[in-house]
């Protein structure tokens, strides 16, 4: 038996959970009376808001416009009227003007099916301007501007095109569903991107803790003759991350502060791959995304189709609310994701999950002495020594602290996992990179 590819380095093995929602099929969430859509739900510029209190609005119209090279357009996911524009602050700490819109009138593409563009026909210029237009995003969670992801200089070229089918976190299985249910979409969604980016080669990598994505995919590739190959990879955390998902795929390494276009690569999660499918061949917006709403707490954990704005109170009700009253809400995946104080926030295009724990399994950091016993050093996919940088960032020395690399932490969770003495390792880093960003001025 072939042995299954991994990143070479560092890298942890939690507990997956993907059992509670893995054989959820993906279905509708109710569509909100009222949703708040936020102007800041990507990475770079906030979207400006185009609209203003007692503005009519249809489903899939522009209310957000993208400001400069990295930013993103808004559009509203229902038909209605702008109630009010507040200010909200996210889970992750952002600060964002909202549009609140409460529903009225007609859908003009639920349950309605639409004519499909020719997108063949057009040049990748266009194609990657659609996507532009659409609002798409990166959902495997970083929610980087897609078409700015896809823009290759002149004169570069892109070796290969590699598919995220990863989905390494636990408790999330939101893309898994989408590859087994969407799987000729997504196929096509590849296609638009190869044509865009102009990629030679491209690789599927999906992790063995899902063989029927594996298998199926395999199948639909090899009944339409397409010349792409899925790679079965081993089940270790963070495969996901871009840079340790080239490195156990084609060995090559991202130079630190790099991007993959620096080594020829493009890196696209699954989901959005769908979402470029939609936006391409028929023209819809980025309104809705599936999210995996589960864990011990949730009374039935479900994959859900959720209209942008939503509020995460409703979705948890449409899965009967909590069983139990939970520790710990938390959005995104356990590793990486954020807590929750407020339930009644609404669902972003970043909103992959939404995981409520129990008692037993939330962790609440003691902050004991460090042992050196390099644990940290050990787990960390990208070499750097976490107890170190924790313990400049802890005396205020936020210079050593990015001469040691900082900037290069991706905030994966690793360090703290593995951590005896249950050090908050990642919020200091959080912290660290913030008070250097302040002391920069950026």
């Amino acid at each position: 038996m072939q042995e299954l590819k991994t990143f070479p380095k560092g890298g942890v093995h939690p507990l997956g959970y993907k059992k509670l929602s893995c054989n959820e099929k993906i279905k509708n969430a109710p569509l909100p009376a009222e949703a708040s859509i936020p102007m800041s739900q990507h990475i770079g510029k906030p979207a400006e808001c185009i609209v203003k209190p007692g503005d009519e609005v249809r489903e899939g119209m522009l209310i957000g416009r993208s400001q400069g090279f990295v930013s993103a357009n808004i559009h509203s996911p229902i038909p209605g009227v702008v109630k009010e524009i507040k200010t909200y602050f996210l889970p992750n700490g952002i600060k964002t003007q909202a549009v609140v819109i409460e529903l009225q009138g007609e859908f003009d593409r639920s349950g309605k099916g639409g004519k499909p563009s020719e997108w063949r026909k057009l040049d990748k210029k266009r194609l990657n301007e659609m996507i532009a237009e659409n609002g798409i995003v990166g959902l495997g969670g970083a929610t980087f501007p897609t078409h700015v992801k896809y823009m290759v200089k002149e004169g570069s070229s892109i070796d290969y095109l590699i598919i995220n089918g990863v989905e390494c976190e636990p408790f999330l299985t939101a893309d898994h569903r989408l590859m087994l249910e969407k799987t000729d979409e997504i196929l096509e969604g590849i296609e638009i991107v190869q044509k865009i980016v102009s990629a030679k080669e491209v690789l599927i990598g999906i992790e063995m803790n899902k063989p029927d994505a594996v298998q199926v995919i395999q199948e639909r590739i090899h009944k339409k003759s397409l010349p792409f190959r899925v790679v079965p990879l081993q089940v270790k955390y963070p495969q996901g991350d871009e840079k340790m998902l080239i490195k156990a795929l084609i060995d090559r390494e991202v130079p630190s502060g790099g991007l993959p276009l620096d080594i020829g690569t493009v890196v696209s999660n699954v989901g959005t791959v769908f979402a470029v499918f939609e936006a391409v061949v028929y023209g819809k917006p980025l309104i809705e995304r599936v999210v995996t709403v589960t864990g011990p707490a949730i009374a039935r954990p479900a994959n859900l189709k959720t209209r942008i704005g939503t509020k995460i109170a409703d979705l948890i009700e449409e899965c009967g609310g909590f069983k139990e009253p939970p520790q710990k809400l938390i959005v995104g995946g356990p590793m990486m994701g954020f807590a929750l104080a407020d339930p009644d926030l609404p669902v972003t295009k970043g909103v992959s999950g939404i995981i409520a724990l129990d008692a037993k399994k939330s962790t609440v950091f003691r902050n004991l002495p460090c042992i050196r016993c390099a644990r940290c050093v050990d787990a960390c996919p990208w070499n750097l020594t976490p107890t170190v940088l924790y313990k400049f960032i802890e005396h205020g020395e936020y210079e050593e602290a990015l001469a040691r690399g900082l900037m290069d932490c991706k905030e994966c969770g690793c360090c703290a996992y593995v951590c005896p003495s249950e050090i908050p390792l990642v919020q200091g880093f959080k912290l660290g990179k913030h008070m250097a960003r302040k002391m920069k001025g950026k």
